[in-house]
């Protein structure tokens, strides 16, 4: 007698811990150079937020009796936030923001696979909400300005300028405040573009641990899409629509009109890279649909522009997922794969008739 069991039928062989295992990979890059870049008390603060990380999750796992330290989504979580962090950022507030992503947003609502938003995001959001002052104490790579204590970040810097009333692009607003290097002045001679993108690009910014490499977090994007742990669509989408709403209406609140803003800068700086490929991409908190992950991305590069451009805040990233995280079950709803060998009721009445 044959058993017929429910679908799925065919299985594959990747596992939660395997996939979170090349999420740690494709991090690691890019978490190292933030090491390089802003010295040991980089590596504490990341150490400090895995560790919290996994102690929540093995303290709450006693009280349930689920063990699920294995499957390294909480390291994985732990990893995110710290990350997230700028560099001098004091010790607790990642321990904070660790303890609030695993307990609250992971375990009060079931844990793996039932979070209704990304929890190293919700952590992130936070304690900055709570502590601004401190989330926003950034500081230069070591090469740039040994001597300094604390720098503003290419967007906080040109939100700040424009808020007083200047305009212009990146290369007169930022111009005297910070520094760049000499590689980003000869490629930008060569290339004609802002040498701060350059630098933005390579990693010579101020800015949170984890996200100041456009170009490290781009080569773990790619190397997550290779390997079939995320889908294309969802970053190139969302790096798509920001860089097209950057063009088109970036330029009006620096003076410069439509179809007259920078793109390449914009793209490089912030979290924009690290929410884009390991952030926006979360399976638990994205649409199962090919549709419906082009529209969450759509979403999330509008929003990231609207925030960016015409808030208060110089980033908008944390902020713009997590919205398109709590309308994503609603995409859902409405976005739906046409079931095999589904026919319309119209249709299947004119071919009867025929």
């Amino acid at each position: 007698m044959k058993r017929v069991r429910t679908s799925p039928h065919i299985h594959g062989p990747l596992r939660t811990d395997r996939a979170m295992l090349f999420v740690i990979i494709a991090l690691l890059p890019s978490a190292l150079w933030g090491v390089w870049a802003f010295g040991p008390r980089a590596l504490l603060v990341l150490l400090v937020s895995v560790a919290a990380s996994l102690l929540t999750e093995y303290l709450l796992g006693l009280v349930s009796k689920e063990f699920t330290l294995r499957d390294c989504s909480a390291a994985v979580t732990g990893l995110l936030v710290g990350m997230n962090m700028p560099p001098a950022v004091p010790l607790y507030i990642p321990v904070i923001a660790s303890a609030f992503a695993i307990a609250v947003v992971k375990w009060t609502f079931g844990g793996l696979g039932c979070n209704w938003m990304n929890p190293a995001l919700a952590g992130r959001v936070f304690v900055f909400f709570s502590f601004t002052s401190q989330m926003s104490a950034f500081t230069l790579p070591r090469w740039m300005q040994p001597d300094a204590v604390s720098s503003a970040t290419p967007l906080s810097a040109m939100k700040t300028a424009v808020t007083g009333g200047a305009s212009g692009d990146s290369m007169s607003l930022l111009s005297g405040t910070l520094p760049v290097t000499d590689i980003a002045e000869k490629v930008s001679s060569a290339l004609g573009i802002s040498p701060y993108a350059v630098d933005a690009f390579l990693g010579n910014v101020g800015g949170c641990i984890g996200e100041v490499s456009a170009l490290l977090l781009l080569a773990g994007g790619i190397f997550l899409i290779c390997t079939k742990i995320i889908t294309w669509r969802i970053p190139v989408f969302y790096l798509g629509s920001f860089a097209v709403l950057a063009w088109i209406f970036g330029g009006i609140p620096y003076g410069r009109g439509a179809f007259n803003g920078e793109i390449l800068l914009p793209l490089f700086s912030g979290g924009l890279m690290l929410g884009a490929f390991f952030m926006a991409t979360d399976w638990v908190t994205t649409p199962t649909t090919p549709k419906g992950e082009i529209i969450f991305a759509l979403g999330c590069g509008f929003f990231t522009f609207l925030i960016r451009y015409f808030g208060s805040l110089p980033e908008g990233v944390s902020l713009a997922i997590i919205l398109m995280n709590i309308v994503s079950p609603t995409i859902d709803r409405f976005v739906r794969v046409r079931p095999f060998g589904y026919v319309k009721v119209k249709k299947a009445e004119k071919e009867a008739k025929a």
